[in-house]
């Protein structure tokens, strides 16, 4: 069955799911009749079930998108004299084609930069104690509804110190506080925006396509990325992403008197704080959060929302992370957590870079869901 057909079928049911919470809310006053109570719950069972089916049929397997990759990274070994074997692990797990789709650029990325930036050649590897043939190894497996993809080498490691030296030349960290740094954070520093730790751009890895990139693709889609290396040893980059794009867990946040979603994998956390720890300087606001200086972003400047509420006595946040960056986002108001179904944008809001989706909710509101990376170029 054709992708976009399953599409509008999954929209439909999406549409019953809410026609029938709208009536459960609609009828409430009748709740206590156990008949119109069994009603519901009976209809809810089976709309349920239809929507799992649907969701089941959207899913594709992974070696849709592992398939060429050793085929790739045996290309780009022997074009730099090296010798490689990749392994791949759980390719038959299954998940939303449309993430499946754009998972493929970050996994070939992720791939050829091992072969270009880990794997020795095979004098240094005997050197070492190592294979002449380097191992690339891709791992994936479920944990509750998210796919865990790591891609992991046998190399040499990062070179922390060459990221670190990058990361003072970008003016991303004091050159006093390198030392104190721990190893997961100077890794880190890899996924920011134009911080490249290759001496040179070669034509087999990168090709437009950073590690920023990579992580800004995961992200979007509602997941996460991880890297963790050891010299001499070698490296390993996971990627988090949710089996379906159809269904998102998020948090509700108001501005004004509107309403939009944050998906949940994104929130560190929520707190409050006192509005005289907000300080501005040369128009930017920073708040203290952990003894950490982290930048507000006010979400109802950001998406030009009139009207918000200030609470003159505390400002409501949400920690979240943006392009590498710790930020807190300032809201006027919580809103609870919902799981809901994820309709595309109307055509005349697909532009608006910072919305990825829209929803209604139980009362008939619409809420949009917020692509975060967007937010600095909405």
């Amino acid at each position: 069955m054709r992708t976009d057909t399953l599409d509008r079928f999954l929209s439909a049911v999406g549409e019953v799911i809410l026609s029938s919470s709208q009536l459960r809310t609609g009828v409430a006053r009748h709740a206590s009749d156990p008949e119109v109570a069994d009603g519901f719950d009976r209809v809810d069972r089976r709309v349920a079930e239809l929507q799992r089916r649907v969701l089941e049929l959207r899913t594709a397997p992974l070696v849709r998108v592992t398939d060429n990759l050793p085929r790739t990274a045996r290309q780009v070994a022997e074009k730099l004299g090296k010798r490689v074997e990749v392994e791949i692990v759980g390719a038959e797990l299954e998940l939303d084609r449309s993430i499946l789709d754009r998972l493929g650029e970050p996994l070939l990325h992720l791939v050829r930069n091992a072969v270009d930036h880990g794997i020795e050649p095979p004098g240094e590897r005997r050197a070492a104690g190592k294979r002449e043939t380097g191992v690339i190894r891709v791992e994936a497996r479920r944990q509750k509804d998210s796919i865990e993809i790591d891609v992991s080498d046998d190399g040499k490691g990062l070179d922390l110190s060459s990221v670190c030296r990058r990361a003072i030349e970008a003016g991303l960290i004091h050159p006093d506080l390198v030392d104190d740094l721990p190893i997961e954070e100077i890794a880190a520093f890899v996924f920011h925006p134009g911080l490249s730790t290759a001496h040179s751009i070669t034509d087999v890895s990168g090709r437009g396509v950073g590690m920023d990139a990579v992580k800004a693709t995961v992200e979007s889609l509602g997941g996460g990325v991880e890297l963790r290396s050891e010299v001499g040893v070698g490296t390993t980059t996971t990627l988090v992403v949710p089996i379906t794009a159809a269904v998102q867990r998020v948090l509700l946040v108001g501005i004004g008197e509107e309403r939009v979603a944050i998906p949940i994998g994104k929130v560190e956390r929520i707190l409050e704080v006192p509005a005289e720890t907000i300080e501005e300087a040369a128009g930017e606001a920073f708040a203290l959060v952990d003894d950490e200086p982290l930048p507000v972003f006010d979400l109802a400047k950001a998406l030009r929302i009139e009207g918000a509420s200030a609470d003159p006595g505390s400002v409501p946040l949400v920690l979240s992370e943006i392009r590498g960056e710790r930020v807190a986002l300032r809201v006027a108001r919580f809103a609870g957590q919902q799981e809901f179904y994820v309709k595309p944008l109307p055509e005349l809001l697909a532009r608006v870079r910072i919305l990825s989706g829209l929803t209604v909710l139980d009362d008939g509101s619409p809420v949009f869901l917020l692509d975060l990376n967007q937010l600095g170029a909405a």
